[in-house]
């Protein structure tokens, strides 16, 4: 991949996002045969400059590379769950440019609690605050969270090297295959990127998911933990577009209360 042409990517506010959106996609990359990433051409405080992608329909085959390029690039690994990516110290953003909220990373030994203090329940707080969450649903999720805290829902995998975003939409289909865009990198759990593309649906999916088993085997019960991994961008959702997604997350919650 690569070439001159490029896409210039203005960010207002605030105005490092572009150096944390960038140091995320190279280290991404740095992994050989891993997921492809869009190339970094140049950043700046405001502006990051991206190789230009055209886009193409989603083929079986491509997603079947995407699976198996995603499983190496989490097999790379992080320093801990809640790692900033190679080349970015202190917390990251997660959401819009124009309005992304702070994402905590502090790197912790334990994924229970990572998903528990850093994801789950900053959100519960601000969605309280903010009254879209009424003190027994917030109640609820704080029990979920402290279920995650306790060790309940960990397996034996290490940090993986995360896309950190990765829903459907941040997946650009080229003539030579999916190639990842606006990423929110960090160490974290593998399962949560599956989950993430999963959420609002993704072309290929079933065979996204084949090809990434067939090259590194989740653990038993991934397939009733994905809601679990779901639940930190349904609450990222609720805090950023209001209460249509309410019901997606009480519904996740109460599985794992």
């Amino acid at each position: 991949m690569g070439g001159v042409a490029g896409y210039l990517k203005r960010v207002r506010t605030p105005p490092d996002y572009p150096r944390w959106e960038a140091a995320g996609l190279r280290w991404l990359a740095e992994v050989p045969d891993g997921a492809r990433v869009v190339d970094v051409l140049s950043v700046s405080d405001g502006a990051l400059e991206l190789e230009f992608l055209t886009a193409t329909t989603p083929t079986r085959a491509a997603a079947g590379d995407l699976g198996v390029g995603l499983a190496r690039t989490h097999a790379a690994g992080a320093p801990g769950y809640g790692a900033p990516p190679a080349g970015w110290s202190g917390d990251g953003y997660l959401g819009p440019a124009s309005q992304p909220l702070p994402l905590p990373l502090r790197p912790t030994d334990s994924w229970g609690v990572f998903w528990a203090e850093q994801r789950l329940l900053p959100l519960v707080e601000r969605c309280r605050d903010r009254g879209l969450l009424s003190q027994q649903q917030a109640r609820l999720i704080e029990t979920v969270a402290g279920r995650c805290a306790a060790g309940e829902f960990d397996t034996d995998d290490p940090p993986a090297r995360l896309h950190g975003d990765l829903w459907s939409g941040n997946v650009m289909w080229t003539a030579e295959g999916a190639v990842l865009i606006d990423c929110a990198a960090h160490g974290g759990h593998r399962e949560t990127d599956l989950a993430m593309l999963a959420l609002f649906g993704c072309p290929h999916l079933d065979e996204i998911r084949s090809a990434y088993h067939a090259t590194a085997p989740l653990a038993d019960g991934w397939q009733q933990r994905e809601p679990l991994h779901q639940l930190h961008p349904l609450l990222l959702h609720l805090a950023l577009f209001g209460t249509g997604y309410l019901a997606r997350v009480l519904d996740a919650a109460r599985r794992f209360a």
